[in-house]
């Protein structure tokens, strides 16, 4: 593993702060009964470790008026290599997560869009390098689990 086991302090700590990421190391530490020290040295260290990789606040595109999700599986073109298309996708904002995958395509991608007409629109941008040969995209209908860690943390404290 390539941080290591947590333990049931640090998953306590990560939980607090997911559900509270406003939250100070002072009131941290009185709620998890532990020195302010404490804390902060686990927080350092699950920071160096690359475990706790940022505070941002979560972002609901529909909020902001990205009301359809889609995946987006694209076929490189194999000469370019999936970087030059990488460095192309990262250009258009409503691109949110693009992956070098295994399988039938070469790259998946979760893009949202305003509306149906505002998604071809994005597909039209993405298609435009001439290092994506095809796409193929599903629209998500509804988040039955959206982006989640805390059980996989709770797991990996568990041992």
């Amino acid at each position: 593993m390539p941080g290591g086991p947590i333990d049931g302090l640090d998953a306590k700590l990560i939980e607090l702060l997911a559900s509270e990421p406003r939250i100070g190391v002072l009131e941290a530490s009185r709620r998890l009964g532990v020195a302010r020290a404490t804390v902060q040295a686990r927080l350092d260290r699950l920071q160096q470790r690359g475990i706790i990789t940022g505070f941002g606040p979560d972002v609901d595109p529909a909020a902001l008026g990205y009301g359809v999700t889609a995946l987006v599986t694209l076929e490189i073109r194999q000469a370019g290599g999936h970087d030059p298309v990488a460095e192309h996708l990262a250009r258009i904002p409503e691109v949110l997560e693009a992956y070098t995958i295994t399988g039938a395509g070469d790259m998946f991608c979760r893009i949202v869009a305003r509306n149906n007409a505002d998604l071809q629109r994005v597909i039209d941008l993405m298609v435009a390098d001439e290092g994506i040969l095809r796409t193929s995209t599903v629209i998500a209908l509804a988040t039955q689990i959206g982006y989640r860690v805390l059980p996989l943390v709770a797991q990996a404290a568990a041992g």
